[in-house]
């Protein structure tokens, strides 16, 4: 149906023998969408709070064995996301400090560090459980956890052809540098944009025969498991464990 490589991202899978790598996927996703929530409600004030979350998720990168550079070099994929949140103290309203020369206001500041921490955060997050759980375990932790099989379908299927979307895309492009066209500017978008509608009516097209052949052969909506895997309780408890001391912070943040 696809090639091993689109299907395995290996690129994205990090082999080791940490005791992370020995999760189950179930429980590292529970991890991760606990840890991820706590976060979510720590108020942005709370700095020691969100300080010491970070140091609870870099133990727990140092107890997966991931090079520091392997997990900075992934966090590049958010930059584009909060570039946005450098400037909100330049346009944000209410109190305004002096920087210098500058005025920064006070709610704006607020904002950018709430953004930039907790998203780094999640972030970093994801990036443990992805560099230790091949991508076709953590679909079928997904399914053990309860996940409806059109999400999983949905997640299963942009992992599979991601690759191959982004390689119909490069042979478009050659197409047009080879017949003497190779857009570079704003004004010559259109060509990009007639070639971004192409490729989604490509896709869709490839979408839809692909479903046929797969409902020919008795695709019921999910993917057969051929090794069942089962967590323990102890097991989920060790991986909430970072979730947990986030939320026994928070609690203490609170109290005080």
């Amino acid at each position: 149906m696809t090639a091993p490589h689109s299907l395995q991202h290996r690129h994205l899978h990090q082999h080791g023998s940490s005791r992370i790598h020995q999760f189950t996927p179930q429980a590292k996703l529970a991890g991760l969408f606990a840890f991820v929530i706590v976060v979510a409600l720590t108020p942005r004030e709370a700095v020691v709070a969100l300080l010491l979350d970070a140091c609870v998720l870099a133990i727990v990168v140092a107890t997966a064995r991931l090079r520091p550079g392997l997990v900075l070099g992934r966090l590049a994929a958010i930059l584009p996301f909060i570039t946005f949140a450098f400037f909100l103290p330049f346009v944000g309203d209410g109190e305004q400090v002096d920087v210098g020369p500058v005025a920064l206001s006070v709610d704006g500041l607020w904002a950018s560090w709430n953004i930039i921490a907790k998203a780094t955060m999640g972030a970093t997050a994801s990036i443990i459980v992805t560099a230790t759980t091949p991508i076709p375990d953590l679909l079928a932790g997904l399914t053990r956890l309860r996940v409806p099989n059109a999400i999983v379908g949905i997640i299963g299927f942009m992992f599979r052809y991601l690759d191959l979307i982004v390689d119909e895309l490069a042979r478009m492009r050659r197409a047009m540098v080879a017949r003497g066209h190779d857009p570079r500017w704003l004004w010559q978008a259109r060509p990009i944009a007639s070639s971004a509608g192409a490729l989604f009516v490509r896709t869709y097209e490839r979408g839809e025969r692909v479903h046929d052949a797969m409902a020919a052969r008795g695709f019921t909506g999910a993917m057969p498991e051929i090794e069942p895997q089962t967590s323990a309780r102890s097991e989920f408890l060790l991986a909430l464990m970072p979730a947990l001391l986030a939320a026994l912070i928070l609690g203490g943040v609170t109290l005080v």
